[in-house]
């Protein structure tokens, strides 16, 4: 399909300026959805404290929200199908800043969770349908350098989540770490549709494939639930996680089978058909785990271990994005030039020597001997993430491009 062909009521496709600054407030939506998976994991303390609660409740902040986005991602192919990938991506953004709004005027944690959790259902469309409407805006020979803009917000994000919380923490008071959310998502939601509703395509009235909806709540939820408590119950010696581990199990088993069978499946696993797809998504998951996993645990290590500050760790955590911005225009423009399978192979090689590099930190380490390790790992982040993202994504079919996102 053209991009043209997806135009309606005669409007003519964004060009120059107006195409880029599509490009920007798609990448902007993008950045604060990936921005509050760990704004909050520096600020866990703060929100603690104020709201009279123990550290180990207080992670339920974070867990409240990765559970709910888990949930909501692998829905956004059956949400644009049905509701259109423009709705869906506006409504989404407007009630992430709604929901954000929610967060900061909590008064307990009860409340602050229940709003976390709205938060991450609206945010969890907002990362790939950006990625799909920017690949429906952009002609192909352009397609590379609009993901790599997308690539930076998403490789960044991460790094600035704990220097910004802390930040704000420090200087202000928890709830502006949501509050800065209200004026990019109202802004992005109100721009986008005016710049994007054009290119709407068809709705497809599927019935709703409740049965699989149901087993996804289901096994997602006990399989993030597990994973996120887990070190709080001694993992396997616990009841509670060998009882969401076997559910866990049992529903990802009844899931599959389900929606291979299902005609109008809530999440189309089909697109695992295409090779170069499914061994996209294992290096993917591997890799950005790796990269998650190393961001959330450094700032706790710096506050609980180093004795430094909320803000500092978030300074700290910084460094590692400022050559990710330097590489992602650079890794876009060799992903057109060479095969992209020798960038990846290059980006998680230099990662997993960064990361043995960082295996031998001790308690004893000044401020440049931990920064260092984290300032070299931004070369390896965009050579292997931008050029996979591409891979993937070119190996389906275009009307399948918003369930493999």
């Amino acid at each position: 399909m053209s991009q043209t062909s997806t135009l309606h009521n005669g409007d003519a496709p964004l060009s120059g300026g107006m195409l880029w600054a599509a490009a920007v407030i798609l990448a902007a939506a993008n950045f604060i959805a990936v921005l509050d998976m760990t704004i909050a994991n520096v600020s866990v303390p703060n929100i603690s404290g104020a709201l009279g609660a123990t550290l180990s409740q207080g992670t339920w902040v974070i867990t409240s929200y990765a559970v709910a986005e888990a949930i909501t991602v692998p829905l956004t192919g059956w949400l644009a199908a049905r509701f259109g990938a423009v709705r869906v991506f506006v409504t989404a953004m407007a009630l992430f800043g709604a929901f954000s709004a929610l967060c900061g005027v909590s008064n307990s944690l009860g409340m602050l969770v229940f709003a976390r959790i709205c938060q991450g259902f609206a945010g969890g469309p907002l990362m790939p349908l950006s990625q799909t409407l920017l690949l429906r805006i952009f002609p192909k020979e352009k397609a590379a350098a609009a993901i790599g803009l997308w690539s930076m917000t998403t490789l960044v994000a991460p790094v600035l989540g704990p220097i910004l919380g802390g930040y704000l923490c420090d200087q202000h008071s928890w709830p502006w770490i949501f509050y800065i959310n209200l004026p990019i998502a109202f802004a992005c939601a109100f721009i986008a549709w005016r710049m994007l509703k054009r290119y709407e395509l068809p709705l497809l009235k599927n019935p709703i494939d409740r049965i699989g909806l149901v087993l996804l709540v289901v096994w997602v939820g006990s399989l993030q639930l597990m994973l996120d408590e887990g070190k709080n119950l001694d993992w396997f010696s616990s009841p509670e996680i060998v009882a969401l581990a076997i559910i866990a199990a049992i529903g990802f088993a009844a899931f599959l089978i389900w929606e291979l069978h299902e005609e109008h499946p809530i999440v189309d696993i089909r697109v695992f058909r295409y090779r170069g797809f499914s061994a996209s998504m294992v290096v993917l998951a591997l890799a950005f785990g790796c990269f998650f996993g190393l961001n959330v645990l450094t700032p706790m290590w710096l506050q609980s271990n180093m004795g430094y500050t909320t803000t500092w760790s978030g300074i700290i955590v910084a460094w590692g994005g400022i050559l990710s911005v330097v590489f992602s225009p650079i890794a876009a423009n060799l992903s057109n030039r060479i095969d992209p399978r020798w960038l990846i192979f290059i980006g998680c090689a230099w990662l997993g020597v960064d990361t043995l590099w960082r295996a031998f930190a001790t308690p004893d380490m000044d401020f440049w001997s931990i920064c260092i390790p984290l300032f070299f790992m931004g070369v390896g982040m965009p050579m292997y993430y931008i050029p996979i993202t591409g891979l993937a994504m070119g190996s389906v079919e275009e009307h399948e491009m918003a369930s493999a996102a």
